[in-house]
C-alpha cells in the first residue's frame, strides 16, 4: 500500500488563527491541498460463493407409485441458472407448476450461501490506562478477557487516542475526524460537557459509522457512555441524541459518570465551590464581622440595612450552593433507554450486569442480521463502583475492582458471540477513550486513577501516557492470532476500516482522517498509513508525530507542554487536570523534539547537538501543520461557555417524577427483559 505523504485533501476555504511553531508563524489561509487522499477500496475478506449444486445426470429409475416422475426428456421452457447442470423432468399435467418451484428454491439455496457482512462490536473503555490490562504488562490487575483479545487477535502497541479527553476523542471515533473538524473542541479550561442541559454536542452535518451501517442495513446500538449531547433547542428535538447519529437503540448514560452522581464520592466541582462559593462566604463573614465590631465600638455608625444586605448576599450563596448540591445527581446522573429517562438518578447496584445483559440481548435479537454494537464502558471512570461479586476483591482496590468487573463485562459479550457461533463473522474492538486519570487521589490518598504504564503523562495533556491507549482486534478466522504491530494507528482509523468492511461508501464531501486499519492488520503492508498525526490539547495544536518513510523513528514535537503540579509530579494535581494555555503551559521554541521509538519515557529531548537532523526534521513537521491547519476549517464550538452551561428549559425528567423533583430511581427494575 502506497505510504501517504502526510498532505491532506482540503475540505473548502477556511481560516485558522495563527499557530506559532518554533520561531515562526503559521497562518491559516483559504487554498487547496497539495495532494488528494488516496481511498483503497478493500474487498471483504472472505471467500467468493460456492458453486451451485448440478442436478444429477442419470435419470432415476421410475417407480409407478411416485407421484412426480423424472424422464429423459430435457423441458426447453424451464429456465436454468448459470452453472446448474440441465434438469430432467417430465410431469403429469397436474404437477407442471412443481418445475419452476423447484428451481426457485435451488436458486435461494445458493443466493443463502453467499457470504453476509461482517458485524462489529466496538468496546470502549473509560479511562482505562494502558498499563492496565495484563496484555500490556499488567501482573497484578485480572483482564482475561481483554487479554484474550490480544492472545487471539492482533494488539496495536503505538494506538493513540485523537484526543486526550472524553468528548472530542470520542467525536473522534465516531466520526473518523480531528475534532476541531466539527466544533468538539473547547477554547476554554472546560474541554468536555457536564451538565445534561447543555445545547452543545457532536453537530448534525457530521456522519457517523453508525449513520453509514445503518443505510448497510444494520441493526445499531449504542450501550453505556455517549457524552456528545442531547438537545439543542428543546427537549422534543433530539439533535445530538445518538439516534440521530445513527444508532436505532441506546440504552445508558447521556453525559458521563462523576463524583458527584455517587454520594459520598466527593465532587469534580470542589475546586470551583471554594473559588465561587466558599470564598466570597468568607469575605462576607469578615466583612459583617469587622463592621459589627466597628459599629458596638462606635467607631463607625454603620446603617442596619447594610447588615441585612450582607446577610441576604450570604444566605443567597449558601441556598445556591445548597441547591447545587441536592439537584446535580438527579438533573444529570440518570440512565435514559432510546429518548426516554428510564432511571433518575442512576443506582450503581449491578450496572454493569444491567448493560452486559443488555448489550447480548441486542446481538441474540440480531444475530440473523448485520449488526453493529457499540458497547461503551462507563467504568473506570470516576465515582468508582463494583457489584459484590468483585468489590473488595482485586490488589488495586476500588480501582481494580471496577478494571476487573469491566473485563467481565467484555467476557459476557465474547460468550454470546460464541454461543451464537458468530466469531467467525464478527469483528471485536476494544480500546479506551484517552489514557489514565493520574490526579484521581482521594483526599484519604487512595489512588482511583488507573496505570499508563512507562509512559509519561496521562488524561488531559499529549504525553504518550494521556494518549497511546489499548488497542485490540479481533476477528478469528480473519486475522492473525497473537500478532503485534508498533506503527502509528488511531482511534479514528475504525471509522474507515468499519465503513469499507460493511460495503459502505466513505464520504467524499470531507476529509476523513482515519485510515484503513484492513492491510495493516492482515499484513498486505507492513506500514502505517500515517505519516502525520497531530495531537491537540482541546482546540489548540499541541504536538505532530511524523514517521518518515523508509524510517524507523517516530518523531514528536511539541509547541507547548502542560506545567506539571506539585514540582516533580506526573501530572496536575491542583487543578485535577491539566489545562492547555495561558499560565498552565510552557511554550518552547523552537519545539520540544523526541524520537518516541527509542525514547517512549519521553525524557530526553533532542537538541541540534544530540541530532544532527534536528531543524531539518523541525522543517518538514511545520510544513505539515501549515498544511494541515490550512484545511481544518471554521466550525462553530459545541463546547463554548454558551454551549455548555445548564440551561432549565433543557432539562429531562423522567415522566412519572413530579415537576422538579426527578425521581425515579426504580425506573431500571424491568432490566431483564430485554429492549
Amino acid at each position: 500500500m502506497r505510504i501517504r505523504s502526510g498532505r491532506d485533501t482540503r475540505e473548502g476555504p477556511g481560516t485558522r488563527a495563527p499557530q506559532v511553531w518554533g520561531g515562526w508563524t503559521m497562518r491559516g489561509g483559504a487554498g487547496r491541498s497539495r495532494a488528494r487522499r488516496e481511498v483503497q477500496q478493500q474487498q471483504q475478506p472472505w471467500p467468493p460463493p460456492p458453486g451451485r449444486p448440478t442436478a444429477p445426470q442419470p435419470p432415476p429409475t421410475p417407480h409407478p407409485d411416485r407421484r412426480l416422475r423424472k424422464c429423459l426428456r430435457t423441458r426447453s421452457d424451464v429456465p436454468k441458472p448459470a452453472g446448474a447442470g440441465r434438469l430432467l423432468c417430465n410431469m403429469r399435467p397436474a404437477r407442471t407448476m412443481r418445475c419452476p418451484l423447484l428451481l426457485l428454491l435451488v436458486l435461494w439455496g445458493a443466493q443463502s450461501r453467499a457470504p453476509s457482512k461482517p458485524n462489529f462490536v466496538l468496546i470502549m473503555a473509560d479511562d482505562l490506562g494502558i498499563g492496565d490490562p495484563g496484555c500490556y504488562g499488567n501482573e497484578t490487575l485480572r483482564t482475561p478477557n481483554i487479554d484474550r483479545l490480544a492472545k487471539e487477535g492482533v494488539k496495536l502497541t503505538q494506538h493513540l487516542a485523537a484526543s486526550p479527553l472524553c468528548t472530542p476523542s470520542r467525536a473522534a471515533f465516531m466520526t473518523g475526524r480531528y475534532p476541531v473538524r466539527s466544533g468538539m473542541a473547547s477554547q476554554t479550561r472546560i474541554g468536555v460537557f457536564l451538565f445534561s442541559a447543555s445545547s452543545g454536542g457532536l453537530p448534525s452535518t457530521e456522519v457517523t459509522f453508525a449513520r453509514l451501517l445503518k443505510d448497510q442495513g444494520y441493526a445499531t446500538a449504542l450501550i453505556g457512555k455517549w457524552h456528545l449531547g442531547t438537545h439543542c433547542h428543546n427537549t422534543s428535538d433530539f439533535c445530538h441524541h445518538p439516534s440521530s447519529h445513527g444508532f436505532d437503540y441506546f440504552h445508558g448514560l447521556p453525559v458521563t459518570n462523576l463524583r458527584d452522581c455517587k454520594p459520598g464520592a466527593g465532587s469534580v466541582f470542589a475546586q470551583a465551590i471554594r473559588l465561587l462559593v466558599l470564598a466570597p462566604l468568607q469575605v462576607l463573614a469578615l466583612a459583617l464581622a469587622t463592621l459589627g465590631a466597628l459599629r458596638w465600638l462606635r467607631l463607625l455608625l454603620v446603617p442596619g440595612p447594610v447588615f441585612v444586605v450582607l446577610l441576604l448576599l450570604a444566605a443567597a450563596l449558601l441556598g445556591l450552593l445548597l441547591c447545587f448540591l441536592q439537584s446535580f445527581r438527579p438533573l444529570n446522573c440518570f440512565l435514559m433507554r432510546d429518548r426516554a429517562v428510564s432511571q433518575q438518578p442512576l443506582s450503581y447496584d449491578n450496572l454493569t450486569q444491567r448493560l452486559a445483559a443488555d448489550a447480548a440481548r441486542f446481538v441474540r435479537r440480531n444475530a440473523e442480521r448485520p449488526f453493529l454494537l457499540v458497547f461503551s464502558s462507563i467504568q473506570v471512570h470516576t465515582a468508582l463502583y463494583a457489584s459484590k461479586d468483585f468489590a473488595g476483591k482485586s490488589k488495586h482496590g476500588a480501582y481494580g475492582d471496577a478494571a476487573e468487573e469491566m473485563d467481565w463485562g467484555v467476557g459476557q459479550i465474547l460468550n454470546v458471540l460464541e454461543e451464537l457461533q458468530l466469531t467467525n463473522n464478527t469483528l471485536v474492538y476494544f480500546t479506551s477513550d484517552q489514557g489514565a486519570h493520574v490526579e484521581e487521589v482521594t483526599p484519604k490518598g487512595e489512588r482511583h486513577g488507573g496505570s499508563n504504564g512507562i509512559f509519561k503523562g496521562g488524561k488531559g495533556n499529549n504525553w504518550e501516557g494521556g494518549i497511546r491507549v489499548p488497542g485490540l482486534l479481533w476477528w478469528p478466522g480473519v486475522l492473525g492470532a497473537g500478532l503485534e504491530i508498533s506503527e502509528p494507528t488511531s482511534n479514528m482509523d475504525i471509522f474507515p476500516t468499519v465503513v469499507k468492511l460493511a460495503g459502505a461508501p466513505l464520504p467524499e464531501d470531507r476529509i476523513i482522517d482515519g485510515r484503513d486499519l484492513m492491510p495493516l492488520l492482515r499484513g498486505e503492508t507492513q506500514r502505517s498509513d500515517h505519516e502525520f498525526l497531530f495531537h491537540y490539547c482541546n482546540f489548540y495544536l499541541n504536538a505532530v508525530r511524523w514517521h518518515p518513510p523508509n524510517s524507523t523513528s517516530v518523531w514528536k514535537a511539541f509547541l507547548f507542554t502542560p506545567n506539571f503540579a506539585p514540582e516533580g509530579a506526573n501530572g496536575c494535581f491542583p487543578t485535577h487536570v491539566c489545562f492547555c494555555h495561558g499560565h498552565f503551559v510552557t511554550r518552547h521554541r523552537p519545539p520540544l523534539l523526541f524520537d518516541v521509538s527509542r525514547d517512549p519515557r519521553e525524557r530526553r529531548p533532542l537538541t541540534p547537538a544530540t541530532e544532527p537532523r534536528f531543524w531539518e526534521i523541525l522543517g518538514a513537521m511545520q510544513e505539515a501543520a501549515e498544511r494541515h491547519a490550512r484545511t481544518t476549517g471554521h466550525a462553530p464550538s459545541q463546547l463554548s461557555v454558551g454551549h455548555i452551561l445548564w440551561k432549565p428549559w433543557l432539562q429531562m425528567c423522567c415522566s412519572s417524577a413530579p415537576t422538579l423533583s426527578c425521581q425515579c430511581p426504580w425506573g431500571e427494575q424491568d432490566w431483564g427483559r430485554g429492549p
